[in-house]
């Protein structure tokens, strides 16, 4: 884990409430891996005093190839978020990461499909580009590993629909739902997902519904599915044990695992639901 005072190079509105950051930070953009997330805290204040965890959304290379920042989008949701918009390039954050573990092999399937909801779509942009092939991360070299990736993307009304062209430009074939009916599917994105047929692997991330949702669904097509979640965090690090999540044990019980440490990619399977 690297920690730094991160210079803010661009900061721009990709949707409704919904914005880009991207912060100069060599060490992390060079260690990180899609599925992990880095924690961001705004420095010389106390309001809010504790960082916030923020996903990978994708590495910025220079001229040579070399990994040099990380871009983060993220939802205006509270305090953290609503300070972070103001936030102005040539700024510094104080950011550490890279955290958690990254998403888990997925083995060479012709077609994998990611199901987001709400902001659920973030952590998703790194790992295409690296299942097809286009980018590496973490020091590994490129390595094509499935011939198609389709996101299916479900918001509440079609202002919140963000970098839907992020993910056509690397080559992601993107579906899209709304509550509303104002883009794409008029419904659930799981429901949007069920009417394609069965396909896989499945990798979600979203609200709790949605992601219950999809385990039942991946149960019902018998097919592997991991989750990463969103849980609230207040150290990142494992130290304060306030995001822990119910995991399925050996004996048939149940036990807590640390989302920070432990995650925040699971097995769908080894969840405990409800």
């Amino acid at each position: 884990m690297f920690q730094a005072t991160a210079k803010v190079i661009e900061h721009v509105r990709l949707a409704e409430r919904t914005f880009r950051i991207r912060l100069a930070c060599p060490a992390i953009a060079a260690a990180i891996r899609p599925g992990q997330f880095l924690m961001l805290r705004l420095p010389n204040t106390t309001d809010p005093l504790l960082g916030r965890p923020f996903a990978l959304y994708d590495t910025v290379l220079d001229d040579s190839g070399a990994p040099v920042a990380v871009d983060v989008v993220y939802l205006v949701v509270g305090k953290m978020t609503g300070r972070l918009k103001e936030v102005e390039p040539d700024s510094a954050i104080e950011v550490w990461g890279p955290l958690g573990k990254p998403f888990l092999d997925v083995g060479s399937p012709d077609h994998i499909a990611f199901v987001a909801g709400g902001i659920g779509q973030t952590p998703f942009l790194a790992f295409a580009r690296e299942l097809l092939g286009t980018r590496g991360y973490g020091g590994d070299a490129p390595r094509r590993r499935t011939q198609r990736v389709s996101l299916y993307y479900g918001v509440r009304n079609s202002s919140l629909a963000a970098g839907v062209e992020d993910f056509q430009r690397a080559g992601v074939n993107v579906h899209l739902a709304s509550d509303d009916g104002s883009i794409g599917f008029h419904g659930f994105v799981t429901q949007l997902l069920e009417s394609h047929g069965r396909t896989g692997p499945l990798v979600g991330c979203g609200p709790e519904p949605m992601l219950h949702a999809l385990m039942k669904l991946a149960a019902k097509w018998d097919v592997p599915c991991q989750v990463s979640l969103e849980t609230p965090m207040a150290c990142g690090i494992g130290i304060c044990f306030s995001c822990v999540t119910k995991v399925k044990t050996p004996d048939g019980g149940w036990d807590y695992k640390r989302v920070c440490v432990d995650g925040p990619v699971f097995e769908a399977a080894s969840l405990v639901v409800g």
